[in-house]
């Protein structure tokens, strides 16, 4: 399955000399980024990220995705309602932490260091449930030609810059400091973010979405708050998991889901997140997750120019700002 399965001393070595040659710039919070094919990388996973996209196998039941803490505890339950009822006390989701149970790709390649993760993605019985951030032209070629169904979160960039910005201070290193708030701005605007420019990022879904609606979903963060009920119902229906729907199960899998409930899962509030040099508590990934908090940290015009820069998707059906 793997390029690299050779037994090679370190899986991550070619990878690790290739991102060390890429373009750099100081990030948003502590860590510096590099550039690779148009798209902005914390340097971290960089390496990680070209193993993935070079090595990974996808099958038709692979659900790589883009989006937070929230949808990945929503597609788990949803994806697993068989296993595990979401009204069920003993329910994953109230034990675990929604990373622990749906990892992040490009963390399976940085988490095994000299060895690659091919076996044990083989070994992991369907559905496999696994998460992205990265852009759709860097996913995998196996992932794109598959059919495996792609679901994409979707924010405000207003909103998920403030917020990107405060997870960021939760969990920089002791002795780092964060960029100051216009500097990192600057750089947002200037297309320099995890994964970024965000709104290439958004368009290649988008685009991607309009195109094969069978096999990419977009969803938009503001309307999963707004109706969080009939957008896992859609969510359900897309993934082929709805014939419960008519016996309440959307609604349980929201009242399991809720901001609140994973708040208050042990997991969450003190098991911690990461390996080796960089560990920091699951508390990180819950804030307020509130629409239109930008308000109370950005400028009107801080708000006027980011909103210009993002208006370019409305040529390709997609405003943030009307839809």
């Amino acid at each position: 399955m793997v390029a690299g399965e050779n037994g090679c001393a370190n899986t991550l070595a070619k990878y690790e000399a290739t991102a060390a040659s890429l373009q750099s710039s100081k990030g948003l919070g502590s860590f510096p980024y590099r550039k690779y094919d148009g798209f902005w990388y914390a340097e971290h996973l960089m390496a990680p990220t070209l193993a993935m996209q070079d090595t990974f196998v996808a099958r038709p039941t692979t659900m790589p995705k883009s989006g937070t803490t929230w949808l990945k505890a929503l597609a788990f339950c949803v994806m697993h309602r068989g296993r595990h009822e979401p009204a069920d006390e003993r329910h994953s989701l109230l034990v675990s932490s929604p990373h622990e149970l749906v990892a992040f790709l490009h963390s399976l390649y940085e988490n095994h260091g000299s060895a690659p993760p091919g076996p044990l993605l083989e070994k992991t019985p369907p559905p496999r449930v696994l998460a992205v951030h990265t852009p759709f032209s860097a996913l995998p070629v196996s992932v794109r030609e598959s059919g495996c169904r792609i679901v994409y979160l979707c924010r405000d960039p207003k909103d998920a810059f403030v917020s990107l910005r405060h997870y960021l201070d939760e969990i920089k290193p002791a002795g780092c400091a964060m960029t100051p708030f216009p500097e990192a701005f600057d750089l947002f605007c200037d297309g320099v973010s995890p994964f970024g420019p965000v709104w290439d990022h958004m368009a290649e879904y988008w685009k991607e979405s309009v195109a094969r609606p069978e096999e990419v979903m977009f969803l938009r963060y503001e309307h999963l708050k707004e109706d969080t009920v009939e957008s896992v119902r859609r969510l359900a229906e897309f993934l082929g998991t709805d014939e419960e729907a008519a016996r309440g199960v959307p609604e349980a899998v929201v009242a399991l889901c809720s901001t609140a409930r994973m708040r208050s899962v042990e997991a969450n509030r003190d098991r911690v997140h990461g390996h080796d040099r960089w560990v920091f508590k699951n508390s990180a990934f819950f804030r307020k997750g509130e629409v239109g908090d930008w308000k109370a940290h950005m400028t009107a015009e801080m708000a006027w120019r980011l909103d210009g820069l993002v208006e370019k998707l409305r040529g390709s059906g997609l405003s943030l700002t009307r839809n």
